[in-house]
């Protein structure tokens, strides 16, 4: 396998927001209050879509009771 195809790339806020169709209000309240796996690169939020799509399906996203 090449090596370049084994690294994910980093995703932007708007990929992020089109991704899992939320507003980046959204994002930013499950970031602070639900522990979403993003990364603060200067003044930017940076994803890897394997570490959002692995947080959804543990239910990190799910309504608390």
């Amino acid at each position: 396998m090449d090596k370049n195809q084994s690294i994910e790339k980093w995703s932007s806020m708007d990929t992020i927001t089109d991704h899992l169709d939320v507003s980046r209000e959204t994002v930013l309240q499950w970031i602070s209050n639900r522990g979403m796996p993003a990364h603060k690169v200067g003044r930017l939020w940076k994803f890897k879509i394997s570490e959002i799509d692995d947080w959804i399906r543990s239910g990190g996203a799910a309504e608390k009771d």
